[in-house]
């Protein structure tokens, strides 16, 4: 690409040579912005010391709040409140409950409220919330400020999304996604050392659950001061680049060609409606509400599972914290995978078989005869199912394009969730103790269905990209043109560099940024 004359240096104290590199030059009276490899290297490092840095701390708190209640149980909280029958089922469930009566407001929230209003409101409140849970004596009260925790938690997964939607290329995603849902993993580790430190703390006024509210509840509270102070609203708005590297940050992430905004000057009801209509987000949706049903073994009756096997209640926390290493190593190796061969599906695919290993495998040997070796082995291959939802995440901010959209659709993976959390606990009834041998039975079947709507996914996406290719031709377009925002490397320029009028490279015109998947003739689904 032939460059024009520089008109404003990057930085006063840049030679001349870099200034070329760097500089904004006009073009028919209108600025444009060249991005070298060196300038998004460091624009990257940026945006992960300042935005990501954000998401990873703020995500792990969430699932460390969540999972309290597994911990609680074993510490006391079921006898402390009195807790009969179904009661701790439906108190597991009561979390998802709120997260799915809120979809419809979070994903208006989340079009309409800045992030750095929206974050930290929510999770102070969240916070606030799980601190409550150490005051509440009885079924009700406990009911009661879990729902809230919930409700307050329900914008934070598809938020998070969005975010990372804005901010990175659709190449860079899944590893950020990796990043901050890998924390899935952490917190199951720091949560079991934690409760386990604190389960032995002696006291006169608190028992040990409610320690344990208190403390995760009270690291919550004080985190929002960090994120007003750090967080901003997009590319356009951040305080911690300067001008041109604003400028810059958004021409990287303009061939994403899903928006560069987290919210939007208004709702738009026609992209609710496209969402709500599409065969795509309805398969998202399966996948996640299948996959949540089964990761319910784990995350409300996890710890039961492993004291049902005969250990005591430190000793089962104990055991927990090499099941967060396993989330985490899938987490890890499933997001490197996808972005080094720059497919989601198949890895997705590899991620189901060894938690249907794993069901089996607690579903068919005997305590008596096996031992305790082999069970926990099956217990600890399906941390495998973590590594799926970054997979889906990501899977599904990839092919949305449009704000409102997307949200709709992220909001409606987290609603799909939260029905798979309500569902999943009712699979394991107290009759069923220790072993819960019905529940495993029906998450069984339940990973062999993901297994299929992953298959029809594919196959969805596939027609997708082949009707689209058609009408690209029609119109004397290429078929299938280079997908630049899924190179590995940034090759400089890529946003501009697809498009050529009359033998020369110029940057593509953009009429509407928030334009859907849909309506984008240039858009290409991937797999």
């Amino acid at each position: 690409m032939s460059h024009q004359p520089q008109s404003t240096m990057d930085t006063p104290t840049s030679s001349k040579a870099e200034d070329i590199n760097h500089a904004e030059h006009a073009v028919d009276g209108k600025d444009v912005v060249h991005v070298t490899p060196e300038d998004n290297k460091r624009i990257v490092r940026k945006i992960d010391l300042t935005i990501l840095s954000i998401l990873v701390w703020t995500y792990f708190l969430q699932i460390l709040d969540k999972s309290t209640l597994g911990y609680a149980a074993l510490f006391g909280m079921r006898e402390a409140a009195g807790l009969v029958g179904s009661q701790y089922s439906s108190l597991g469930s009561m979390n998802a409950i709120a997260q799915l009566v809120w979809m419809p407001f979070s994903s208006y929230f989340i079009v309409r409220v800045p992030p750095r209003i929206f974050m930290p409101a929510i999770v102070f409140c969240w916070g606030a919330s799980l601190c409550g849970m150490a005051a509440a004596k009885n079924y009700p009260s406990l009911v009661a400020t879990r729902f809230l925790l919930g409700l307050f938690e329900a914008a934070c997964l598809p938020l998070f999304a969005v975010i990372t939607s804005v901010w990175w290329r659709r190449a860079e995603q899944p590893l950020r996604v990796c990043m901050w849902y890998g924390t899935n993993g952490v917190a199951t580790m720091v949560g079991s050392a934690m409760s386990y430190g604190l389960g032995r703390i002696q006291s006169d006024v608190l028992d040990s659950y409610q320690i344990i509210f208190l403390v995760t509840g009270f690291m919550t509270v004080l985190t929002p001061i960090w994120i007003v102070w750090k967080l901003d609203n997009n590319v356009e708005d951040a305080r911690f680049l300067s001008p041109i590297d604003r400028k810059k940050a958004a021409l990287r992430v303009k061939a994403n060609k899903t928006g560069s905004s987290a919210n939007a000057a208004s709702y738009q009801w026609s992209q609710a409606r496209e969402a709500c209509l599409e065969l795509k987000t309805w398969l998202f949706f399966c996948m996640a509400l299948l996959l949540n049903i089964g990761a319910s073994v784990a995350n409300v009756f996890g710890p039961l599972i492993l004291s049902g096997l005969g250990f005591n209640r430190y000793t089962t926390s104990l055991l927990n914290i090499p099941f967060g290493a396993v989330q985490i190593i899938a987490i890890v190796a499933a997001s490197y995978v996808a972005w080094r061969f720059q497919n989601k599906c198949y890895m997705l695919l590899a991620l189901v078989v060894p938690v249907i290993v794993g069901l089996v495998l607690l579903y068919v040997l005997p305590v008596e005869t096996s031992g305790s070796g082999p069970l926990i082995l099956g217990y600890y291959l399906i941390g495998a199912l973590f590594g799926a939802n970054p997979l889906i995440i990501s899977w599904i901010s990839a092919n949305t394009g449009g704000s409102t959209k997307k949200s709709v659709t992220l909001s409606s993976f987290n609603a799909a969730s939260a029905a798979g959390n309500i569902i999943g606990p009712y699979l394991f009834k107290q009759v069923d103790a220790p072993r819960y041998l019905p529940g495993l039975r029906a998450c069984l079947g339940i990973f062999v269905a993901l297994f299929a709507v992953i298959i029809l996914q594919v196959v969805n996406l596939t027609w997708l990209n082949r009707r689209k290719a058609a009408e690209r031709v029609r119109k004397g377009l290429p078929a299938y043109p280079h997908d630049v925002s899924m190179d590995l490397k940034y090759r400089g320029d890529d946003a501009d560099a697809d498009v050529v009028v009359d033998g020369v490279e110029r940057a593509p015109e953009v009429p509407d940024e928030d334009l859907t998947d849909k309506q984008n003739e240039m858009f290409v689904y991937v797999l």
